[in-house]
């Protein structure tokens, strides 16, 4: 008996350990070979993409339209070889805290093979290492800090432009055509808004203007009185502020009761949409900001904006400037994983490591938001940024751009 039990249990730990391997032992050679493996769906499964965005608190306009763009690509995406495709948008919250913790589920995700994200550059920065870990590419539609694609990432890819573009193009505008020679700067402290507030102090110094101030606010407060007042007693001729619209909208409110009345509220991609509009009201008139450049208008286009419109309700471009581009980063990202899955054995397969090289190569890409050639570090837009102001409750083009 004992005998019998001995010879049970050897022949089960041989099966056991025949069917852990099994898996291995019968994957295409594609997958074998591949150093990150593959990602593998059986009849009936979804192929996703993830996308981190704040879906809640003050900057959620943002996460909820780029998201929104993004789920009409996926729409017009298909399939992969007769499998869907489906679109995960989780809430990061536009933190790091959260960027992490949405990048730790996704990876944990069999069925995410890439992420169209994150949106907010904070998030993104902390979310990087954990796809890095992983091997799942990123495609942004709408991180802007230049250190992102300074770290030596094989995954961190972005559609939108940099802040080393928006900021110098910012400064110069202030100095030269608004003709402001004394400049005060504002910033939430985050990778994004002290990162931009820094390029555009030292490009409006370079001009030749002088920076009276530069100072940093806590995010989430509703009144910053003391510091404008503050800013006030430097008498600069604009204002800069580097953030969201959640605090830039409190500070153009206030600016008036603090002595900044005469000031320019200037602001960046993060501060333009309805949403500003709709909480500054008359306080926002005169208001500038820069934004992502704008494509012009095609059939593509045309044909996009009219779906958004019937399937959300606003016009697209309204809540964000990167309506587009979030399409733009979920419909390359589909196009891509196409181009590398295959099929073997009734199972489709995604290698990640081909993944990753595929949408680092990505090439001439035409896009709703304009043409994109991903280089070497993972920029793939090198388009420079336009200015809009605040004129009868409504952003329009500025002056002499």
């Amino acid at each position: 008996m004992k005998k019998f039990m001995k010879v049970v249990f050897v022949l089960s730990i041989a099966a056991f350990l025949f069917a852990g391997c099994a898996p291995k032992a019968t994957l295409p050679a594609a997958c074998t070979s591949d150093a990150a493996g593959c990602a593998v769906f059986t009849s009936g499964q979804t192929v996703k993409i993830g996308m981190g965005a704040p879906m809640t608190g003050g900057n959620a306009s943002y996460g909820i339209d780029i998201s929104q763009g993004a789920t009409i690509a996926i729409a017009d995406a298909g399939d992969v070889k007769g499998w869907k495709f489906a679109l995960d948008a989780e809430d990061d919250q536009g933190a790091a805290e959260g960027g992490a913790a949405v990048a730790n589920k996704f990876v944990s995700d069999p069925a995410i093979v890439a992420v169209a994200g994150h949106i907010f550059s904070g998030a993104t920065a902390a979310a990087v290492p954990i796809y890095e870990k992983a091997g799942i590419p990123m495609l942004s539609p709408s991180a802007t800090n230049p250190v992102l694609t300074t770290t030596g990432s094989k995954v961190f890819n972005r559609i939108a432009f940099s802040d080393l573009m928006q900021g110098p193009g910012a400064a110069d505008y202030l100095y030269t055509t608004l003709k402001v020679k004394n400049l005060a700067l504002l910033h939430d402290g985050t990778d994004y808004g002290k990162g931009l507030a820094d390029i555009v102090s030292k490009q409006f110094a370079k001009d030749g203007g002088t920076v009276v101030d530069e100072e940093a606010i806590t995010p989430g407060e509703t009144d910053y009185t003391a510091v404008l007042s503050s800013v006030a007693s430097k008498s600069p001729d604009a204002l800069y502020f580097g953030g969201y619209t959640a605090e830039g909208a409190i500070i153009a409110n206030e600016m008036k009761q603090t002595g900044l009345e005469k000031a320019i509220f200037f602001g960046d991609d993060g501060t333009y949409g309805a949403d500003f509009l709709t909480r500054t009201g008359s306080n926002g008139e005169g208001a500038y900001a820069s934004i992502a450049p704008v494509s012009p208008d095609s059939p593509a286009k045309d044909k996009f904006n009219a779906a958004y419109k019937a399937q959300f309700g606003k016009e697209a471009g309204s809540l964000s400037p990167y309506t587009w581009a979030g399409y733009d980063s979920a419909a390359a990202l589909a196009s891509v994983i196409k181009s590398v899955a295959f099929v073997d054995g009734g199972k489709l397969y995604i290698p990640r490591t081909a993944l990753i090289t595929a949408v680092r190569n990505l090439k001439g890409y035409v896009g709703l938001s304009g043409t994109f050639t991903c280089q070497s570090n993972g920029e793939c837009n090198t388009g420079s940024p336009q200015f809009v102001i605040v004129k009868s409750g409504a952003w329009v083009p500025a002056d002499k751009q």
